[in-house]
């Protein structure tokens, strides 16, 4: 009557201490890949930027007599 009361706590003692090791393990790496995505997206939004004023630079100074 206790074995399989016995055996289903083990399992579920194993999985909890797996579940933390690799949780453990994990964060740091969601971490990096968080950090590297925010930088990313900062470079990405700095050319954005570049590209805008260029556009609007060249626009400001067409001539206006193109006819």
């Amino acid at each position: 009557m206790l074995k399989p009361v016995l055996g289903i706590a083990a399992a579920g003692f194993v999985a909890v201490v797996l579940w933390k090791v690799l949780g453990l393990l994990l964060l740091p790496l969601v971490a990096m890949a968080f950090g590297l995505l925010v930088v990313v997206l900062k470079f990405a939004f700095i050319g954005a930027m570049i590209c805008f004023a260029i556009w609007v630079f060249r626009r400001m100074t067409r001539s206006s007599a193109t006819a």
